[in-house]
């Protein structure tokens, strides 16, 4: 329960305001411009979507682990500007013991852009 103190609680109302999709990252190239590694990612939300940019700190994947691979991705906060790109949607993934992200991503192949819940 200690990630409880450190979270607010919200309501269900509000968690039905984030848009979590699935999408298929489609190129991948090193952010030269971040000050921590990181990736500049193009990825497919499918039609409905489209294309989104994000730039990334999963560097514990190489390039070719990473293109073709389903992930998943908040796609409706605000752009931030991270390292000059503008990053789009927000990849989800879990941090382990070394600090790594390890991507969320279906275990099953789904359409691009189908809705998480």
């Amino acid at each position: 329960m200690a990630l409880i103190d450190k979270k607010s609680v919200i309501k269900y109302e509000d968690f039905q305001k984030i848009q979590i999709l699935t999408g298929t990252i489609k190129t991948a190239e090193i952010n030269k411009k971040a000050r921590k590694p990181a990736y500049v990612l193009s990825i497919d939300f499918g039609p409905e979507v489209g294309m989104k940019i994000s730039s990334a700190q999963i560097t514990n994947y190489s390039i070719d682990e990473l293109l073709n691979r389903q992930i998943v991705a908040v796609c409706n906060f605000e752009n931030r500007n991270i390292a000059g790109v503008v990053s789009e949607v927000l990849i989800l993934g879990a941090i382990n013991e070394r600090k790594d992200v390890i991507l969320l991503e279906p275990r099953q192949l789904v359409n691009n852009g189908s809705e998480i819940a």
